[in-house]
């Protein structure tokens, strides 16, 4: 519903405030220091106390190409993302068609010395005289061009009822409390505001009142939630090679491990190593949890592609290691600075022969911190990789979410036998099920007994971890790791379930399309009632099945082409596998709810 349908539906003719309910797009040029003025903005709403989230597209190249930053302004609490409603046109390149797409009672704040501008009658538009408003403003001149981003941050301010100090200590944040760069800014941001409040009329119906929706909440990206998990989950060894958008990670756990851990003379308890490629840094991870440490790589498609023989070889000898793969667009190089959910299927059976891997999906902020020290523990539980799939638009952009929990239960190690445990069994197996789960025991490296060792290869072995090509002993094996894999069933995270008592339809999703689901699910509720579960690992559980079994139809919605969950579901669940279907989209964006509900209309409408 557009700007002028919402006033319609009021049965409204002229203009009302629409108050903290809004979408606002930023159109810049990427490289142009768009970024501070764009999240001074969101912390701007978040300290209002009004529900907010900022989506940032941006291009693969290091400047010059277009970039969009999405706002969502919500006071029912809505953050998917949104067809623009307020448009901030700062970009030549894409003025023309950014103000085509915007709607009907929308408004076009523009850099005024943007020529041939396309002028429309149903929108209403706000000049901004940039170079005139920076003019005199002290700051070296190479900078000029980055602070002149400061002055639609005056306009929106001025136009939304954005008080200034407001603004000044979202600056402040930006900013770590520097003041000679906040006042610098501020200059900019207060010179814009009084030139608006002088020259402008406001015409439009947009504008923010304070809340206590954001009262003891937290703003961060999904990249620093899952680092600092796994810090509080005790990673020792970090390995990894660069990749958008999963550098980030690495970044955020190389600032929170020197300031977490260290030991009592104040030397670093960890080790991080940049390696020469993935393959090299799958190779460190993979040595370091076979020794004992709790270790993790961080990367995205085409990383996990170089670590396949690892990860395969990890499943196999039974060697503990967390992978968190920030999923872009693929195939190939693909969309690097897009998000996807395309990775769920390679993931799943990464390498060659017959492996599966525990996967954990992250859908906010405070999941990406529980599964950063819950992976942890899974990995050395079940003695396997473990991966976690998370996405660009979680692991990058900003989003609310309540103070992190600290872990509620100690280091889960697993079966790991000590010297004096050895000693009472008189020696042990290494790859013996003892306990009917699949899982055998263990020993570290150096633990003090001679009964301690064992070869760890990654050919044809037998219990005692021995070369073996004996068929009974590799059919006896491999029984045994798919016994430990439906052992991971009940280790894995249960999934979230929201059950509607009328609903003959299902929903099934993971990860970041939760949102829009959620928003369409109530958009729907009187015309299409539905359930919703919510993966949050594989392998599934009896839940699921139950779930599924519930329902007419169960619709699978997930962010790729193929519908790769659908797939998986339907091969897990072959009895079932008639009545789940695929809704599946990639265009390298985030949902949109008004997206999910017409799809779910038109497969309904088919059904």
């Amino acid at each position: 519903m557009n700007v002028l349908e919402r006033q319609q539906e009021a049965g409204l003719a002229t203009p009302t405030p629409i108050i903290n309910d809004f979408s606002l797009v930023v159109a810049t040029a990427n490289g142009t220091g768009s970024q501070t003025a764009n999240l001074t903005l969101l912390r701007s709403f978040f300290k209002l106390g009004i529900p907010v989230h900022g989506k940032n597209i941006f291009p693969s190249n290091i400047q010059g190409l277009p970039t969009w930053y999405h706002i969502r302004v919500s006071h029912e609490g809505y953050i998917a993302r949104k067809p623009s409603e307020i448009l901030v046109a700062f970009n030549p390149a894409t003025a023309h068609e950014d103000l085509q797409e915007l709607p009907s009672g929308g408004v076009c704040i523009y850099n005024a010395d943007l020529k041939n501008l396309p002028k429309r009658n149903d929108i209403t538009y706000y000049p901004v005289p940039v170079n005139e408003l920076i003019a005199g403003i002290d700051v070296p001149v190479k900078r000029k061009p980055y602070i002149a981003n400061m002055t639609y941050v005056g306009v929106v301010a001025w136009m939304l009822g954005v008080p200034l100090e407001v603004v000044e200590e979202a600056l402040g944040a930006q900013f770590d409390y520097r003041q000679k760069l906040v006042e610098s800014n501020m200059q900019v941001v207060r010179r814009a505001h009084a030139w608006a409040t002088e020259n402008l009329h406001k015409q439009d119906p947009f504008r923010l009142e304070p809340m206590n929706k954001t009262e003891g909440l937290i703003i961060m990206t999904g990249n620093e939630a899952g680092a600092l998990g796994a810090v509080f989950g005790g990673v020792s060894v970090a390995a990894w090679y660069p990749i958008t958008p999963s550098t980030s990670f690495m970044d955020a756990l190389r600032e929170f491990l020197p300031k977490l851990r260290k030991d009592e003379n104040g030397h670093p308890t960890y080790t991080v190593i940049q390696a020469e490629d993935e393959l090299a840094a799958a190779g460190i991870v993979m040595g370091a949890g076979w020794a004992g440490a709790r270790a993790l790589t961080a990367t995205s498609g085409p990383g996990i592609s170089l670590m396949a023989e690892f990860v395969s070889y990890g499943y196999f000898t039974e060697i503990p290691a967390v992978i968190w793969d920030i999923q872009r667009v693929g195939p190939s190089t693909g969309l690097p600075t897009r998000t996807s959910q395309g990775d769920v299927a390679f993931a799943y059976t990464l390498g060659h022969g017959d492996t599966k891997h525990p996967i954990l999906f992250p859908s906010s902020i405070e999941e990406c911190f529980e599964f950063g020290w819950r992976s942890l523990d899974l990995a050395e539980q079940l003695q396997t990789p473990v991966f976690v799939l998370s996405d660009l638009d979680l692991g990058m952009n900003n989003w609310m979410g309540r103070p992190f929990k600290y872990p509620d239960q100690p280091m889960q190690r697993g079966k790991v036998l000590s010297a004096e445990q050895l000693e009472a069994l008189g020696g042990f197996a290494r790859y013996k099920d003892v306990d009917g789960d699949g899982i055998p025991y263990r020993t570290l490296p150096g633990t003090p007994h001679p009964l301690a060792a064992y070869f760890t290869r990654g050919s044809g072995h037998n219990e005692l971890a021995q070369y073996s090509e004996r068929a009974d002993d590799w059919a006896r094996n491999m029984a045994r790791l798919a016994r430990k894999f439906e052992t991971a069933r009940r280790l894995v995270p249960a999934p979230a379930i929201d059950h509607h008592p009328a609903a003959k339809v299902g929903l099934i999703a993971y990860g970041t399309t939760r949102y829009a689901i959620e928003e369409a699910r109530d958009r729907l509720a009187s015309q299409l009632p539905t359930s919703f579960l919510r993966l949050r690992a594989l392998p599934i559980n009896q839940q699921v099945r139950d779930f599924v079994a519930a329902h007419e139809r169960v619709y699978v919605i997930e962010l790729n082409h193929d519908g790769q969950m659908c797939s998986i579901l339907r091969a897990e669940m072959p009895d079932y596998a008639a009545r789940i279907r695929s809704i599946a989209h990639l265009d390298g964006l985030p949902l949109t709810a008004r997206w999910v509900q017409e799809r779910l209309l038109q497969a309904e409408a088919g059904a």
